[in-house]
Formats: C-alpha cells, sequence, structure tokens
C-alpha cells in the first residue's frame, strides 16, 4: 500500500462501525499497517432515515446500501463493509463482492423478561421484529402471538423491550456478539426449527471490480469457505427474490468437499411453508443454489411468492 488513506464506508450504526473496524483490524494486521493508514468514512442511507414504515414497502435492501455505492462509484470512498444479508442480489455495474470475513454464529437470539424461549410466551404476547422472516416463522410456531413492527438500530430494539413496548424480541446473534452484548440473550432459535436469513452472521465487503490495488490488499483477509456458502445462499435468493417482500430463510453449511444447503419460504402470516434441502461439491455451490431455488419456486407454486 502506497501512502494514500484508504477510506472505509459505512453505516453509521454502532454494529456497521464494529464491522468496519473489525474489517480494518484484519488488514492492519494482514499488512502491517497502522491506524491512520485508514479512514472510516460514515455515510447514512436511506434505510437509515426511513423508520416509520418496513422497508419491503419503500424500496427493500438497497434503501441500506445505495448511498454508500454511489460514494464508491464516484470515487469518495475506496471500498464499504456491509452486513450481508442487507446486500441485494444484484449489484450496480462496476461493484463487486471482493471479501468476506469468517462468518460468525447464523443462529436468531431470543430476548425477553417473560419467558425462556419463544415458545414459552404467554398467549397474545407481543413480539417485535421488522423482519418478514422472524414475522412469518414466529407466527408459524406461535399463531397466537401478535408480531408488531420494530424498527430502529440493536440499542434502540432493546431499549423498547425494557420500556415494555413489546413482551420479546429476535435479533441475530451474531451482531449482539460483535457489540459485546451477548449477555442479552434469553436463548438462542436453532437453524433446524428457525432457518436464519440469507447471509445472517456475513460481513461482506463491497469495492470497484477494476481497482486492483484495493482487491490485493483485501485478498489478504478474505474467507473462501463463507464465499462458498454465501455464493449458493444468494444463488437461492437471486431465483425467489431479491428484495424483502417475501419471508425467506437459508442456510448453506459446508463439510470437506461438500456443501449441504436449506432453504424455506413463507407466507407472511405463516400459514403456508415450503422447504427444500439440497447437496454436492462446493465447486457448484452457486448452482445448488439456484437448483433449491427454482425447486421450492415450483414447489410453491405461481402467486405464491407474489402475495
Amino acid at each position: 500500500m502506497g501512502t494514500e488513506t484508504l477510506r472505509i464506508g459505512t453505516r453509521g450504526s454502532a454494529l456497521a462501525l464494529a464491522q468496519a473496524y473489525e474489517t480494518r483490524a484484519r488488514l492492519m494486521q494482514a499488512h502491517g499497517l497502522p491506524e491512520d493508514a485508514f479512514e472510516i468514512v460514515v455515510i447514512k442511507t436511506s434505510g437509515d432515515q426511513i423508520q416509520d414504515r418496513p422497508l419491503s414497502e419503500v424500496g427493500g435492501k438497497g434503501l441500506f446500501t445505495k448511498e454508500i455505492e454511489e460514494a464508491m462509484l464516484d470515487g469518495r470512498i475506496d471500498l464499504a463493509v456491509h452486513s450481508s444479508k442487507d446486500m441485494p442480489t444484484v449489484l450496480p455495474d462496476g461493484l463487486i463482492l471482493s471479501a468476506f470475513l469468517p462468518r460468525e454464529d447464523v443462529r436468531d437470539a431470543f430476548i425477553s423478561p417473560k419467558a425462556e424461549r419463544l415458545q414459552d410466551l404467554p398467549q397474545g404476547a407481543v413480539v417485535g421484529s421488522s423482519s418478514l422472516r422472524r414475522q412469518a416463522m414466529i407466527k408459524r410456531l406461535r399463531p397466537d402471538i401478535d408480531v408488531v413492527m420494530y424498527r430502529g438500530n440493536v440499542q434502540t430494539r432493546l431499549r423498547k423491550l425494557e420500556e415494555g413496548v413489546v413482551d420479546a424480541t429476535l435479533l441475530a446473534y451474531a451482531g449482539l456478539k460483535r457489540l459485546g452484548l451477548s449477555e442479552v440473550v434469553t436463548s438462542l432459535l436453532e437453524p433446524e426449527e428457525f432457518l436464519p436469513a440469507v447471509g445472517q452472521g456475513a460481513i461482506c465487503i463491497e469495492s470497484r471490480e477494476n481497482d486492483d490495488a484495493t482487491l490485493r490488499l483485501l485478498a489478504a483477509i478474505h474467507d473462501p469457505e463463507t464465499q462458498v456458502r454465501l455464493d449458493a445462499e444468494r444463488a437461492f435468493l437471486a431465483v425467489l427474490d431479491g428484495s424483502c417482500r417475501t419471508p425467506i430463510g437459508g442456510l448453506a453449511l459446508v463439510d470437506g468437499e461438500k456443501i449441504l444447503f436449506r432453504g424455506t419460504v413463507l407466507k407472511p402470516d405463516g400459514s403456508e411453508v415450503h422447504s427444500v434441502e439440497r447437496q454436492g461439491s462446493v465447486s457448484d455451490a452457486a448452482m445448488i443454489g439456484r437448483e433449491a431455488g427454482e425447486a421450492l419456486k415450483a414447489m410453491a407454486g405461481p402467486g405464491f411468492l407474489a402475495d
């Protein structure tokens, strides 16, 4: 790396900054660079500004990336650090996902002062969640529960829970761990019962595809296994729905040279669910994800994903 400062773009939430700092620390260690070789550039996105409506009503996942990607394309930043589950399946021309950090725990965390597990909540309890996937899965397990829209960063959601706005909430365990908040977790939901979002727990780095200097730096911190898993999951998501309009879960696991994939799609009210499993070689990860998506699409039938 020359004398130029590497500019890392990120959202301004505590979790987004923690992910940017982790990326910087890994680059510092990999290349023997000082902290002042990097600049963290905070960019406010549309998704951060819209807090009163579900994202599915106003543009979906791209709301958390659009302004950051614009900054990269016009040269204000050199790379961007994202939560993989926030990334649309189609990126702007000229940008690529150039690195993935080692994946954290993929599970959802149940947090409540009222019960040890989601299944133990009292009849008619109120659970807050902004995720269509979590909302549908909660309703699938407990149709009697009232699930309400629950936007805001992690700290805001935890504060609302303390104030009694809701009886419980679900958050990504990976994010809580990165924030040093593991102690707030009441229990964890296993993927066999509660499939995570595509990309959950994985930090991805986006950069310009022709920026060879930045790509060389990122290669040193890239985790190939996480990329294989995300290749399958993102290919699956692309077949079904690249935004936020359908409750979708997907998880790929690597076992040696084999990849195991599970995917599910639900009605928003949890009344109907379809699931699929596929396995094959890690070299065919994206193909396996696409095949799983096509199989699930055929299984669900016309109109299911459009509801």
